[in-house]
């Protein structure tokens, strides 16, 4: 099925914009024209050269459309005696890129391995006058449906994946292409449709039918191949396929060639168009058969071949024969017969995974047809999708050589060998794509110039080589070499030449050159020329100006080779006293800026002896040599470098060139990188082991290195920084362990190292070397950062991988040890060796000790295996191969006592040889299941318990099974087979067989699940990590017997069926009750059967439902809803069919304040929904007065000193917390406690404070006149603040509160009368208000928390709200002052789905739209109550549905908004059960940056605000597909503001990566700078620098430890530097602008240049504390009694500040000043001590303020010149942010409980401030003091300063 965007049809023309040809290309004459059949614009290509006129989808072969639909509708027009020509590229499963193609031009079907050709040729015929009109002469429109999964399957017997890309060539007038997984039918209407099993073309693909005309007398349907649905006959005129025919078998018979037929058609009989069969000489080849002939009955539904119809496939040309109601392509020889009206089923076969269609006899009666499956296929649990696994990464370099990496062409990527598998690795994302294929270990590869071909070659004799389409990853050619093994290969520049240097079956060095350039075309390779040499060869390259050209070195000797008429020949240099040398790489002088000059002609080669030659490849003589000498010699000190002298020499093994430099690598371990008159060393970068490779990226830039110690990396020479890409075990991996909370892997290999790994970047993190022991076996604890490992001396080792070191070390083992595990809760260790003694130790602390050692147990003599030993899930349970081999042992895991021994070659008696066990592996616990495999082959189930046998796996692999693991779902079952990996699945029994993975190149050791049971890891020859592609089912349950294969659905079910087999979405349609469901509120009591109702009980505690149908209404007491109202008693009670339900609500007398606080009856609570996101208020500690309203209260004339101005940012916390009105322009939203009203035009905001707490959700009533925001509760408020604003002025009228958590949603009724206020997931509560006086109608207590709830527009007396696994209808009836409701409660049905309920919306009269938590819309008839209706409109959760002009608009929490054509739902409701999804179409879809949160639209929908989790406010337009930013904050907590020099604007940077820059006038973002996995911590704006002061450039931090340095002016990274391992907390700039200071949180402070790139000082004195301040100020510092011109202070975390004073221009830095703070007691700070901040007096250079943790809480002031504290202003809280203004000598503090304070410097006063909801952790006064910045979490607000 295609993907969900994709569905139901995609228009491939709108959605790739061929209009506007950036996605697409044309070429030659192609032109807009206008038809008049269709009265539209169309597409014209017109040439007489077809490849010269074209329109191209993609617009390069090296993307691709990825459109996944089954069938390609082509909706064109053949031009009048002209030919035409349609390319498709269709990718298969396996990567392989086929080529259809359609053609008038062919005469006769071909085909090859990859090419397709199918010839159309159209028949002029004399027509006639029909009786509606005369038929157009010439050709006609037509709709071209081709089934390219059919296609693929029966012609070359390969899966379908996707259509990469399309070509329609000249001759023919095209209007669109669409792509769907539906079979449509263009010539049914609608009407017909409902009535008959066919899917209507949407109106969108249909052709125009005048009024009273037929569709077929006016335009073609050809569909190829020929389709099976089953067609009334009063719609088919004739047809020619028997009723037994289906669409796949045997291959194709030889045909008569059709005869050219120029009679008149009578009766309105259509012309016709044919595909030409194959001609009788049987030219064309047969179809393939890969399946057996199938029939099915409906009383044994087997596959059998007997007496069923025979199987065959359609002939390789389409026949359409036209009639009045109906086209239909046929490939038939036998005589014309009507179609018998047969009813065809979809079925998939396990066995051969194909699909087949089949057809049950005519005479079976109509009621008895439903479709049947075969045993072990369709309904049967099996592998979905097939296959279950995807390869994700490799951990591992090289295999059989560490000399084969190269760049791509682009620089972006680097290609490389690993074993078998040849890796493309992006070096900026690290993401990885494979090319799988080769059996062997890959010895050589290359890359053409263009990276368009990739060659490959494996080891071994003979030598396979293999050509790949790079950019898809498609093997072009597979072919084997003459040469047994192949060293080197080398491309032509162009692509078009490749050769290849190895030895032949002789030992003797052997040269070949292919021909390559026909590979991508179809063609082959062709061997040009082959050449025998005497020479050694270590390096062979083929020149890049010149492609007849190349040059080898070797062992004494370079040879110059020339390809000249298919001779290959070589010619030797002089080398002269260089010939002795031994000769190791080889590289051509790059031409300057491409253009080929006499230098370009040069050769560079290396020797072992550090000697590098200059070779003139013209003259053949040799132009320099020199030597290069080591950097330093051995015990001294380290010399100036030298070029060329005596001594020994650096042992080179490669050099690349570029234009500009040399890189050369040594054994040394270093790479160098040198000017081409090596001069001397520019770079050079030390490696762990010798370099064995090196590679200039094509920009000059980056040099790749790889090393013999499996190394990967460059060198990136702007930013003088060596990254490593990839690290590698240098032998096979013997052991494998993961642990789970920190998501890492550790290996231990034969290499005697132990590494550890990331599984999330699979970059290593540690690694444990052993010169005298081997590692053997390793495990971790299962909740500590301990790692145990076995050794080969029989020691077992304790590491801790925090501190990296030896914990514990144990030898109670004589011999190696085998196997380690640890016990699920990692109380227990246990170890096994050679000798066959077993320990057992305790873990319980992390010095664990020894508690038995028990001998002669376990089974001597046995390899290492990680599956040696075996601990059950809940730890009770030891299992392990002993005493002997054949025998298998059960142990309790404390006691070691035995409680089972298996013998195992009793388990099968028949068997001849003594069958001896391999590994073990415990099932689930639940099941109690040991497996075992044997030597004989078998994986064997026992009961853990008795011993018995459950169960046998035969046939498991040849070779013996060394690893075996059973996922936690007991779903999987893995196991390594030689070098394969095999999955079982483990819940059928009777399984069709495994699946196999290829990739490794060596036996495969170990293979386990990851702790997640997400991803599958193999170890053998390298570490492979596959995801599992299949979902865990939440209700799989455990195998016991075999499972029956499901029965088919029943006589009610045969349309929804038979819908599935045709290709519509076989998502099952809820049926309607059987009995007529009772009206809202109207019974007084429980239907029968319990359909729609449940029960709960009356007494106090929570609220307990009741599952079985048959306990429904059994509740103890009666199911009465009460309620105390308004009334005149006070109580009133009614019967409800909803059960026992909570009303509440209290007397209001007329003369209660408007401020209203009222309490729910009852304490019982609810579990929350699973898969619903509600709001979540943030825990924060609030002030005393930060709930009432921002500023805070004032004294009587005194004015305040700040004005809140602006707000940054919305709250992507909320639901539904943004209204917007088209027709009044009234838009508002939320961020933090504030409700923004921000004019769209100007971007003037209103903020209206008020709210203590963090606002959830707002409502606008349909007057527009009233705004309604909900919150949670402040410190002072026990229960959550509803306001009730007057739009038009701006002013909060009511304050009313009920609810005691969160409010999660709000809704006004259609007469804006009523609101309704739903309570979050604490609460449970459901209250009504009435709006003329904001009294409390009713409270209800839901036994269920709700999700969403919403009044019906039609009638303001009823309601809905949608929860967990139900929708509540009510029905409000008021009798005078008294109101009562009447509930009714309707159980979504099963066919929806498991998922809650999440959203809902009303749609046309009486249809209620509700989403669901799984992605499923499902559409209730509110008149009936029923559900009729469901589709799968995404694939993840619902969260927001809008319904307006018959139009749906869906949010989803991945972000995905879709547009739904609704308009014929109100008929489908007609049909109840009966009803389909597919006549509700997707019309648009846009993706956003998060979930969707709220939306509003205007009444046609055609354009809307929508609010993401993201913190973004979108515009959206459908019309135009686009959507545009208008309100954007940051994700996550915001950790720094700066502004520029002139204060025009202002930069932001935020733990989500990004550095925003903002314009200061507008607030509106100007640039943004994006930076991925990565959080920015610390920001800093350069000051203006002398001469250049319009170059404005930001420092920013990074969690990584780099700094980053972005130009401003330029909108682009300058410099990218790391002078930190570890997080950067602050950074800031020198006076001059010239040097960064940067401090991280180990407490180091580097200095660092960025005109250079270096770090030249870095300072320690804070070592051990996060630095968490950096200030610089100019100041001549000789009053301090030191020299320097810039003053600045360091503040670390552990209350320390130092102060130092430095010139840098003459590198000084000089200590001033040293101050240490006493740090508080835990119990005064909460255990989370405040940071400590520091910062010099703007208006006194001799004065620093301080704010920290201490015994007070307090600002210090301390003045540098009197080293002294001369003051201390007090506060009420510890401070969390600083900042001071310079001409206002104002002081703003931020306290982590919402506020913030002024205090005036020069007065002593002091102003308290609240607007944020959180902690005030950043505040910031721009230099002009104007405006002031404070943050909380991710909201930003600005403030005006007014003058004090």
């Amino acid at each position: 099925m295609a993907r969900a965007w994709q569905h139901p049809f995609l228009n491939v023309f709108r959605y790739f914009r061929v209009d506007e040809w950036k996605r697409s290309a044309k070429e030659g004459d192609v032109a807009v024209v206008t038809d008049k059949t269709l009265k539209g614009a169309v597409y014209r290509i017109r040439g007489s050269v077809s490849a010269a006129n074209y329109i191209q989808l993609p617009k390069t072969s090296s993307q691709s459309l990825g459109l996944t639909g089954r069938y390609l509708y082509v909706l064109f027009r053949p031009l009048s005696s002209k030919h035409f020509v349609i390319h498709l590229g269709v990718s298969t499963e396996d990567g392989q890129v086929i080529r259809l193609s359609f053609s008038n031009l062919f005469k006769e079907f071909k085909s090859t391995a990859t090419w397709l050709q199918f010839p159309f040729i159209l028949e002029a015929q004399t027509l006639q006058r029909d009786r509606v009109g005369l038929a157009t002469a010439g050709p006609r429109w037509t709709c071209l449906q081709l089934d390219l999964q059919d296609i693929l399957m029966v012609y070359l017997n390969r899966r379908y994946s996707h259509l990469k890309s399309v070509r329609l060539c000249a001759s023919l007038l095209v209007r669109n292409l669409y792509t769907s997984d539906l079979c449509f039918e263009p010539a049914v209407t609608g009407l017909q449709g409902t009535k008959l099993p066919l899917t209507p073309m949407p109106r969108e693909m249909a052709f125009p039918v005048p009024k009273g005309e037929s569709w077929h007398d006016r335009y073609i349907h050809a569909r190829f191949p020929s389709d099976s649905l089953k067609v009334p006959s009063e719609l088919i005129r004739e047809s020619r396929f028997p009723p037994e025919a289906v669409l796949l078998g045997s291959g194709p018979q030889p045909l008569p060639c059709p005869v050219a037929s120029s009679e008149a058609v009578w009766n309105g009989v259509s012309p016709v168009v044919q595909m030409l069969s194959p001609t009788t000489t049987g030219q064309a080849p047969s179809a393939p058969r890969p399946f057996r002939e199938v029939s099915l009955s409906r009383e044994h539904p087997e596959a059998s071949g007997a007496d069923g119809p025979s199987v065959q496939a359609p002939q390789p040309f389409l026949k359409v024969s036209l009639s009045r109601g109906h086209s239909e392509a046929s490939s038939t020889d036998g005589p014309l017969e009507p179609r018998a009206q047969a009813e065809a089923s979809d079925v998939h076969t396990a066995a051969a995974g194909a699909h087949v269609l089949t057809h049950k006899s005519a005479e079976v009666e109509e009621s008895a047809q439903v479709p049947v499956a075969l045993e072990g296929a369709g309904s049967c649990k099996r592998f979905l999708p097939d296959p279950v696994l995807r390869l994700k990464g490799v951990i591992g370099f090289g295999g059989h050589s560490t000399r084969q990496a190269v760049w791509t062409a682009d620089g972006a990527a680097v290609v490389y060998p690993c074993h078998a598998v040849i890796i493309v690795l992006c070096v900026d994302t690290r993401k990885q794509r494979f090319f799988l294929g080769h059996t062997d270990k890959v010895s050589a590869l290359a890359l053409d110039g263009s990276s368009s071909l990739l060659a490959s070659a494996q080891a071994g004799a003979p030598s396979v080589m293999r050509l790949w389409d790079f950019q898809t990853g498609v093997c072009l050619s597979l072919f084997r070499s003459p040469m047994h093994t192949v060293c080197s290969l080398s491309f032509a520049d162009s692509g078009a030449l490749l050769c290849g240097v190895g030895k032949d079956q002789h030992g003797r060095t052997m040269v070949v050159a292919w021909g390559t350039g026909q590979v991508g075309l179809g063609g082959e390779t062709v061997i040009l020329a082959k050449a025998h040499t005497d020479f050694d060869i270590q390096a062979f390259r083929v020149a890049y100006f010149d492609e007849t050209r190349m040059a080898s070195c070797g062992q004494g000797s370079v040879l110059l080779w020339r390809l000249r008429g298919g001779v290959l020949r070589s010619c030797p240099v002089d080398l002269g006293e260089n010939h002795v040398l031994h000769f190791t790489d080889l590289a051509f002088k790059q031409a300057q800026d491409g253009c080929q000059e006499t230098s370009a002609t040069m050769l560079f080669v290396c020797s072992r002896s550090g000697h590098v030659l200059e070779i003139d490849c013209q003259r053949v003589v040799v132009k320099h040599a020199r030597r290069l000498l080591p950097t330093r010699t051995p015990g001294g000190p380290r010399p100036q470098k030298q070029t060329f002298s005596s001594g020994p020499g650096i042992a080179i093994s490669s050099l690349s060139v570029s234009p500009a430099v040399c890189a050369v690598g040594s054994e040394d371990g270093y790479l160098r990188l040198w000017p081409l008159d090596f001069s001397s060393v520019l770079l050079e970068a030390e490696h762990e082991g010798p370099v064995s490779s090196v590679c200039v990226s094509p920009d000059g830039l980056r040099v790749l290195s790889t090393t013999s110690s499996g190394q990967l990396g460059f060198l990136d020479t702007p930013a003088r920084v060596y990254r490593v890409l990839a690290r590698s075990h240098t032998a096979p991996v013997l052991a494998l362990a993961t642990e789970q909370r920190r998501g890492q892997l550790a290996t231990v290999s034969q290499d005697r190292t132990i590494r550890i790994w990331d599984l999330a970047t699979l970059q290593q993190l540690y690694d444990f070397t052993s010169s005298e022991e081997a590692p053997c076996a390793v495990t971790f604890h299962p909740t500590r950062p301990t790692l145990f490992c076995g050794f080969s001396s029989g020691a077992v080792r304790s590491f801790s991988l925090e501190a990296t070191e030896v914990l514990v070390e144990h030898k109670c083992h004589q011999g190696a040890v085998t196997s380690l595990i640890a016990t699920p809760d990692g109380r227990l260790l246990f170890s096994a060796c050679r000798q066959g003694s077993l320990a057992q130790y305790s873990c319980a602390d992390p010095q664990c000790r020894i508690l038995r050692v028990a001998a002669d147990v376990v089974c001597p003599d046995a390899p290492a295996r990680p599956s040696a030993l075996a601990v059950s899930g809940d730890g009770c349970l030891l299992a392990f191969v002993g005493p002997s081999r054949h025998m298998v042992t059960v142990m309790g895991s404390a006691s070691l006592d035995e409680l089972l021994c298996v013998g195992v070659s009793a388990l099968d008696p028949a068997s001849g040889c003594l069958d001896s066990a391999m590994a073990v592996c415990f099932g689930p616990t639940a099941l109690g299941h040991l497996l075992v495999s044997t030597s004989s082959n078998r994986v064997v189930v026992l009961d853990a318990a008795s011993g018995h046998r459950v169960r046998e796996v035969p046939g498991v692999h040849p070779g013996p099974c060394p690893s075996l693991a059973l996922s936690e779902d007991a779903r999987f079952l893995l196991m390594a087979a030689g070098r394969a990996v095999k999955v079982w699945d483990y819940v059928t029994q009777a399984s069709p067989g495994p699946q196999m993975y290829i990739g490794h190149s060596e036996p495969v050791q170990a293979v386990t699940f990851s702790p997640d049971q997400q991803q599958v890891l193999s170890a053998g020859d390298a570490i492979f990590l596959w995801d599992i592609l299949a979902t865990t089912e939440s209700e799989q349950s455990f195998p016991g017997n075999p499972p029956a294969c499901e029965a088919g659905p029943g006589t009610g079910q045969l349309e929804d069926a038979a819908s599935g087999a045709s290709g519509l979405p076989q998502q099952p349609v809820p049926k309607p009750s059987p009995a007529s469901p009772p009206r809202p509120g109207v019974c007084a009591r429980p239907p029968e059967g319990g359909d729609g109702t449940f029960s709960t009980s009356d007494e106090e505690g929570p609220c307990e439902e009741s599952r079985s149908p048959k306990r429904l209404g059994q509740a103890p007491g009666p199911a009465v809803l009460t309620e105390e109202g308004a009334g005149r008693d006070g109580v009133g009670a009614w019967a409800a069919a909803a059960g026992s339900w909570e009303l509440a609500a209290p007397p209001c007398p007329p003369s209660q304040p408007r401020t209203r606080d009222t309490r729910n009856l009852g304490t019982s609570r609810s579990t929350c929904l699973a898969s619903h996101k509600a709001f979540m208020l943030a825990k924060v500690s609030c002030s005393p007065h930060s709930d009432k309203g921002t500023p805070l209260p004032t004294p009587s004339g005194e004015r305040r000193w700040l004005c809140l101005k602006a707000v940054v940012g919305y709250s992507g916390n909320g639901r539904a917390n943004m209204v917007w009105r088209p027709d009044t322009g009234f838009f508002a939203y939320t961020c933090g406690r504030l409700v923004v009203v921000e004019d769209l035009h100007s971007g003037a905001q209103q903020l209206w404070p008020g709210h203590p707490a963090e606002i959830s959700t707002l409502a606008l009533s349909h007057s527009a006149q009233v705004l309604a925001s909900a919150s949670g509760g402040g410190s002072t408020a026990a229960r959550c603040q509803i306001r009730i604003w007057d739009v038009s002025r701006g002013l909060c009228q009511h304050l009313i509160s009920h609810h005691s958590t969160s409010v999660l949603a709000l809704a006004f009724s259609a007469d804006d009368r009523l609101l309704v206020t739903l309570g979050g997931h604490g609460d449970c509560t459901l209250t009504l208000w009435s709006m003329a006086t904001c009294d409390l109608v009713s409270s209800t207590h839901l036994p269920e928390p709700v999700c969403s709830v919403a009044f019906n527009p039609w009638g303001a007396s009823e309601l809905t709200c949608v929860g967990q696994s139900a929708v509540t209808f009510w029905l409000l009836q008021q009798h005078g002052a008294d109101v009562s409701l009447q509930v009714h409660r309707e159980p979504v049905p099963e066919a929806v789905g498991t998922g809650e309920l999440t959203s809902l919306c009303y749609g046309a009269p009486p249809l209620l739209y509700c989403g669901t938590s799984s992605g499923q819309v499902c559409v209730w008839d509110t008149s009936a109550s029923r559900c009729f209706l469901a589709w799968e409109a995404d694939n993840s959760g619902i969260g927001l549905l809008l319904f307006s002009a018959f139009r749906l608009v869906s949010g989803s929490n991945t972000g995905r908004l879709r547009l739904w054509a609704v308009g014929a739902v109100s008929e489908l409701r007609r049909k109840g059960s009966g009803a389909r999804c597919s006549s509700v179409l997707m019309e648009r879809e846009l993706v956003l940056d998060g979930a969707v949160v709220s939306a509003s639209f205007d009444d046609s929908v055609d354009m809307g605000i929508v609010g993401t989790t993201a913190g973004t406010l979108w515009f959206v337009s459908w019309a135009e597909g686009s959507s545009t930013r208008l309100i954007s904050g940051h994700r996550s907590k915001v950790n720094e503001v700066v502004f520029s020099p002139g204060e025009s604007h202002c930069a932001t940077c935020s733990e989500d990566g990004s550095v925003r820059v903002w314009s200061l006038a507008s607030m509106e973002l100007v640039i943004q700078f994006q930076v991925l996995n990565q959080s920015c911590l610390c920001l800093a704006w350069s000051p203006p620098c002398c001469g250049r002061p319009k170059q404005q450039r930001l420092a920013a931090g990074y969690s990584d430890g780099s700094l980053r340095i972005f130009s401003v002016s330029r909108t682009a990274m300058e410099l990218k530097m790391r002078p930190h391992m570890a997080a950067l907390t602050a950074v800031a700039f020198s006076t001059d602008g010239q040097t960064v200071l940067s401090g991280d949180k180990d407490g180091l402070v580097a200095v660092s240049r960025p005109c250079t790139g270096m770090t030249f000082r870095v300072l320690s004195d804070h070592q051990g504390a996060p630095i968490s301040t950096i200030d610089v100020t100019h100041k001549e510092c000789g009053d301090l009694g030191v020299e320097g011109t810039d003053l600045w202070l360091v503040a670390s975390g552990d209350q320390r500040v130092s102060v130092w004073a430095s010139d840098w221009l003459q590198n000084h830095c000089e200590l001033v000043d040293w101050l240490s703070f006493p740090t508080p007691a835990a119990t005064e700070t909460q255990g989370q001590l405040p940071p400590s901040l520091a910062a010099f007096c703007p208006w006194d250079g001799a004065l620093l303020m301080y704010v920290g943790p201490g015994v007070c809480k307090e600002v210090i002031i301390y003045n540098l010149c009197e080293k002294q504290v001369v003051e201390k202003i007090p506060l009420p809280f510890f401070a969390m942010s600083l900042s001071l203004s310079l001409s206002t000598r104002l002081l703003a503090i931020g306290f982590a409980e919402c506020m913030l304070r002024l205090v005036d410097c020069a007065t002593g006063t002091t102003q308290d401030f609240a607007g944020h909801d959180n902690a005030v952790h950043l505040c910031r006064f721009t230099p002009s003091a104007r405006l002031l910045f404070t943050a909380a979490r991710n909201e930003i607000l600005v403030w005006e300063v007014t003058s004090c």
